[in-house]
């Protein structure tokens, strides 16, 4: 059932990121987290009373800290949206699943303790070669994916995706250490919302909020879907999580995002008439690839790991 939670936050997602595509026109991306925190708040605060859960919690720090993460992350791919073709912007955000497996792997190799055999060489953890081989399969997909947007001078743009690809990954490791504490996905989104809105007003005072007679209602609107699809895929994103009991789980569940960037190709290709040339498809593959090749890696060798044998 993780799988297909995920796979329904990728749709939404993407969905999501065609509304912030079109609404870039009219704001910056500091309103538009601001707006997508504020209608995110109202939204989930209707439905946290409608399930009788309450908005109090006993953790506030960890949600700062996945509020704080969370916050850059999307406003780093908010940006990318609104300067790069939607499927490489929504592809570099995906690379998140990349850190997330190299994050785990670095964790596993930093808990175990080596001990020298009977030869006197310490052995090292099986399989963790071509893991690495995998992770920089992905950044080649990166380069492949950035080649076209390097060439129109959108260097910065992409360097901004990739950026929200990684700190994404922490945001996500964060939902899964709030899940098994027990906070319920509703109280979750609802407090990264609120930081959202927090963050992005605070950062839209400091600048200046797009004057009025520069948008219609009819601009506006736009910002609606934003905030409610937002909290939608927030929701099935932190419940695919949240049903993740295990490392390799995680990695699964990281893994199905890839499936956002097949909606994200479909919706540039046909609703923006971006053109993909063979470089930013071969790059896709590759990223995918690596992703699914870092997940059977992963689950192979952790079993095997000597700090598991402790």
């Amino acid at each position: 059932m993780q799988a297909l939670w995920m796979v329904l936050a990728a749709l939404i997602f993407a969905t999501m990121g065609v509304c912030v595509k079109i609404a870039s026109d009219w704001f910056t991306s500091a309103e538009l987290v601001f707006y997508r925190g504020l209608i995110g708040m109202l939204f989930l605060w209707v439905l946290a009373r409608q399930r009788g859960i309450t908005l109090s919690t006993a953790y506030p720090g960890m949600h700062a800290w996945r509020s704080l993460v969370g916050v850059f992350s999307m406003g780093a791919w908010f940006y990318a949206i609104a300067h790069l073709p939607l499927a490489t912007a929504m592809t570099l955000n995906y690379m998140s699943s990349v850190w997330i497996a190299a994050f785990l792997v670095g964790g596993a190799l930093l808990a175990w303790v080596p001990v020298p055999g009977r030869d006197g060489r310490v052995p090292r953890p099986p399989l963790q070669g071509p893991l690495v081989l995998t992770v920089l399969a992905g950044f080649g997909g990166v380069v492949l994916m950035l080649k076209p947007s390097m060439g129109e001078s959108q260097g910065f743009p992409g360097l901004v995706g990739l950026m929200s690809g990684l700190t994404a990954a922490f945001a996500y490791m964060q939902v899964v250490a709030l899940s098994r504490v027990g906070e319920p996905e509703s109280r979750t989104v609802f407090y990264f919302a609120l930081g959202s809105a927090a963050a992005g007003g605070l950062v839209t005072l400091l600048g200046s909020f797009t004057p009025w007679e520069r948008w219609t209602w009819a601009h506006a609107m736009w910002l609606l879907p934003v905030g409610v699809l937002a909290a939608l895929g927030q929701l099935c994103m932190t419940r695919a999580y949240a049903s993740a009991k295990s490392q390799s789980g995680t990695l699964v569940v990281a893994n199905l995002q890839y499936s956002g960037i097949v909606f994200a190709a479909v919706y540039s290709v046909v609703l923006f008439g971006d053109r993909i040339d063979a470089a930013g498809w071969a790059g896709m593959v590759l990223i995918v690839a690596s992703g699914i090749a870092a997940t059977v890696l992963r689950q192979r060798s952790l079993p095997k790991a000597p700090a598991e044998e402790h």
